[in-house]
């Protein structure tokens, strides 16, 4: 297909490319619709090239920094709160440092190859700096929005609503709507969340729902190190940030080892994030060693065998002000691979899921406990809830048909006067 004139976008994205699955799916899939794509994000492990060319699109990076580890805690209440106020000042420094940096690259891509489009993905939502910037000159600028951050912030610190930094994260999150040409929310409560803001336009707000692309994620053989524990495998896989829930989940699995008893399952927990750390040592003082393993970071490749030996998939975002709203990309994974889930009930979680998952009152882990134990018993009831899932997302939910949206997008954008 050739390029369409004139149809040049830059994506900015704190985070690595190709690695983030849903930069990389709406950045193929405008490729495959003859946009031409620019991606500014950042390096992952240091040794990639600055800039190269992966399926068409053009990738820039800029080196990562992390200033403070953000999981660390502690039992003492004066030391906590030292974490915490280091935690918030490394978020600002590095988010600042990251809106610095892209704005300079983003000026070198312009000179080098054009662009026309500014689509930013949030967070940060300091980018609508940079946006602001190229509309002078007459770029469009769409606003992806991956997190509610307001909501975020609350989640991740467990504060309530109020708060200088809560203002000014609500503050910044109107400004990029209100800058906006296009808005892309993730879910329906997301929009709604941003049809709330009097500037917005009801037209400009598209969902473009996280998708699992089918033709690639696939079950392969089952890992022979789990197969052979001879165990219930439960498995966890995605980032383990405060806000993520792991901790609630290593709970509920101590509820199943010790109030119910249970010394048959096995869990590996899949993925990085700032909390990695801190959880590991927390389920070695829950006395988990030996039933549940942290792997760390894999690709793909490297994790598919994990997972297509699992008999139960977690998801233990408990409820609060960000998790009620949004979406998680592994609930669709796991339903894509047929596998039964257990998760609290939460809008969103309900919404993608369906009857593929078992659902806990929100935060309960014994409950959460519970529900793991009805599937772990259970074979036929797995088969029938991950059949359920597979049906629910090839129907509906995979990528080939929410990434409609994303294009149906695009072209309102350009053919809007």
């Amino acid at each position: 297909m050739s390029k369409a004139k004139g149809k040049r976008v830059l994506m900015l994205l704190e985070n690595h490319f190709p690695q983030d699955v849903r930069v990389r799916q709406e950045a193929y899939k405008l490729i495959e619709h003859g946009y031409e794509v620019s991606v500014i994000g950042q390096y992952l492990t240091g040794d990639e090239p600055f800039t190269e060319v992966i399926n068409g699109v053009k990738v820039y990076r800029l080196p990562l920094i992390n200033l403070f580890t953000k999981g660390k805690s502690s039992k003492y209440k004066l030391v906590k709160k030292l974490y915490r106020a280091l935690a918030f000042a490394a978020w600002i420094l590095e988010y600042l440092y990251f809106t610095i940096a892209c704005f300079w690259m983003s000026v070198y891509v312009w000179v080098k190859d054009g662009f026309d489009v500014i689509h930013h993905h949030n967070p940060p939502n300091t980018l609508w700096t940079i946006a602001a910037f190229y509309k002078i000159f007459g770029k469009k600028y769409i606003f992806d929005q991956h997190d509610l951050s307001p909501q975020l912030f609350l989640s991740k610190f467990k504060l309530k609503r109020g708060g200088l930094l809560y203002w000014m994260l609500l503050l910044e999150e109107k400004i990029c709507l209100y800058l906006a040409d296009m808005i892309i929310a993730t879910n329906e409560s997301y929009k709604r969340n941003d049809l709330e803001n009097k500037f917005v336009k009801p037209e400009s707000v598209f969902v473009v729902r996280n998708g699992p692309n089918l033709d690639k994620l696939k079950l392969g053989e089952p890992s022979p190190e789990l197969l052979a524990k001879n165990k219930k495998i439960l498995a966890y896989l995605g980032v383990m940030g405060p806000q993520d829930g792991v901790d609630y989940m290593i709970r509920a699995l101590k509820e199943l080892k010790d109030t119910l008893g249970r010394d048959d399952f096995y869990c590996v927990i899949i993925g990085h994030g700032d909390s990695v750390k801190n959880l590991n040592k927390y389920k070695d003082g829950l006395g988990l060693d030996g039933f549940v393993e942290f792997k760390g970071y894999l690709p793909y490749k490297e994790w598919i065998p994990f997972l297509s030996a699992t008999d139960v998939c977690l998801e233990p975002n408990p409820s609060s002000p960000f998790n009620d709203l949004s979406t998680c990309v592994k609930v669709l994974e796991y339903m894509a691979l047929k596998k039964s889930i257990v998760s609290f009930d939460l809008h969103e979680t309900r919404f993608s899921a369906g009857e593929a998952s078992l659902y806990a009152k929100p935060n309960e882990e014994l409950d959460f406990a519970k529900k793991i134990e009805i599937l772990m018993d259970d074979p036929a009831l797995r088969k029938e809830m991950g059949e359920v899932g597979y049906k629910r997302i090839t129907d509906d939910l995979a990528w080939v048909h929410v990434s409609k949206n994303l294009i149906a997008a695009y072209s309102w954008l350009f053919d809007k006067k």
